[in-house]
């Protein structure tokens, strides 16, 4: 127990010094792989090291290889930062070490889900009773959800996938906006369904219900996946769920919304109308480790019909003790997994309804305020119409806004990328961290003053 606490300590105060010093260090890493493995030591020891030995050397040699992805100033991608009581709930969940997938085993664990789960479909507005797992992210999220719809499409027409499997069976047909993330695309390949027939979108990335509904009209009538997004990745515009749900009814389809950043704007009562109507969809895919702001990794996956979804994810073993009112191992893909609910129930907890509502609407107005400072500089155009928390800029061509990206990046004060949108090189903010100021926004828009002006 003394090595072990020794170890847990040492952890502790490089943790602290690590967080303290987010406000003040550069956002980029200042050390290469190579340097790292450097100080790491490629070579295995012949010998055993001391606990707080070991945890000493991973926190000094890495310290200089890691970005500031918990601080205020990173804005490259939909990433949030630990919110405290997330953070320190996921430090329990390494403690406490429990495997959690089903009751028996671990009930503080199936409560903290059971209650989590709840409070989630309050939040979001999402129908009552819909079964809520917990994944390692908005990838599989969306692959459990879409799972659940393959297999409960292909049951309507009599094919049991479960026993026959997909191969001579009918296909499954895919059908997605044109500018969908892809993650989807990932998932749909995990699933075997291959790549989707694409919509027409609009100039923000939203699909066209006409469009919809007109291709779902000319191709074959068979089983069929329609996915919506709430939130897309360059403009966070948001599917017209209403009009394109309702496209996708007429043709009897299974409607899925990849909603990772974007579904909790229904937390916010200012925003809540940008996913009107998703609440009459079949799944939803989001991730508690964007908008909400706990702990890698921690995505969920949430379909209005349980029994769908446990009949895709269950799985039964001799020696397994399942509960008649289900198991965490009846909702997502891995047999193994940590605690993931426990610091959603935590970060919840501690934001209460008003808090979260009040992060949703900072995080949207620290992205309005991007939008506003870039479009004072000269040459600089915001490209998206800014709804929610995504701002796209061009800076006068596709090289010159490459060159102030680069400078961005060596200036150090914040992390911005660059993307690929519409075909033209842009400047992609996304303002994701619980813990980002108002003077972290103001660093951040001199810093890429300062980029231009050189």
């Amino acid at each position: 127990m003394d090595a072990r606490e020794r170890a847990l300590r040492q952890a502790y105060d490089h943790a602290v010094s690590w967080l303290a010093g987010l406000a003040d260090r550069p956002v980029p890493a200042r050390a290469s792989v190579d340097e790292i493995v450097r100080a790491l030591g490629p070579a295995l020891p012949d010998g055993p090291s001391r606990p707080a030995d070991v945890v000493d050397l991973l926190a000094t040699a890495c310290e200089p290889g890691l970005t500031a992805f918990p601080g205020g100033r990173f804005y490259g991608f939909v990433v949030g930062g630990g919110e405290p009581a997330a953070l320190a709930a996921d430090w329990l969940v390494s403690a406490w070490d429990q495997n959690c997938v089903m009751r028996a085993v671990t009930p503080a664990y199936a409560a903290a889900e059971e209650i989590a789960g709840a409070w989630l479909l309050d939040l979001l507005q999402l129908p009552g009773g819909s079964s809520v797992g917990f994944t390692t992210g908005a990838t599989m999220a969306n692959f459990t959800c879409l799972a659940a719809g393959r297999d409960e499409l292909l049951r309507r027409v009599g094919r049991d996938v479960d026993r026959e499997g997909l191969v001579g069976g009918p296909g499954v047909r895919v059908v997605a906006g044109r500018d969908r993330h892809m993650a989807i695309d990932l998932a749909l390949r995990y699933l075997g369904l291959g790549r989707p027939e694409l919509v027409e979108a609009d100039d923000q990335g939203r699909i066209r219900p006409e469009a919809l509904r007109r291709t779902l009209a000319a191709g074959p009538r068979r089983p069929t996946l329609v996915i919506l997004q709430a939130g897309d990745i360059h403009s966070g515009a948001f599917d017209p769920f209403p009009e394109a749900i309702h496209a996708a009814r007429e043709a009897d389809a299974w409607v899925h919304v990849d909603g990772a950043f974007g579904l909790w704007a229904a937390a916010s009562p200012r925003y809540a109308g940008l996913t009107a109507g998703c609440e009459n969809a079949d799944s939803w895919a989001t991730d508690a480790h964007k908008t909400l702001n706990v702990p890698y990794d921690c995505g969920l996956a949430i379909v209005r019909d349980p029994t769908a979804l446990r009949a895709a994810m269950g799985l039964h073993g001799a020696y397994l003790i399942h509960d008649a009112l289900g198991d965490p191992i009846d909702k997502v893909p891995e047999l193994s997994r940590r605690g993931r609910a426990f610091p959603v129930w935590a970060a919840l907890r501690s934001f209460g309804r008003s808090g979260v509502a009040d992060l949703v609407e900072r995080l949207c107005r620290h992205a309005s305020a991007f939008a506003t400072g870039i479009a004072e500089i000269d040459g600089a155009t915001v490209l998206n119409d800014v709804v929610f928390t995504q701002v796209c800029a061009d800076f006068g061509g596709d090289a010159r806004t490459d060159r102030v990206l680069a400078r961005l990046l060596a200036d150090g004060t914040t992390w911005i990328s660059g993307s690929t949108w519409h075909g033209r090189r842009v400047m992609r903010i996304s303002v994701s961290n619980w813990s980002t100021t108002d003077d972290d926004v103001t660093r951040a828009l001199d810093a890429i003053h300062r980029a231009c002006a050189a």
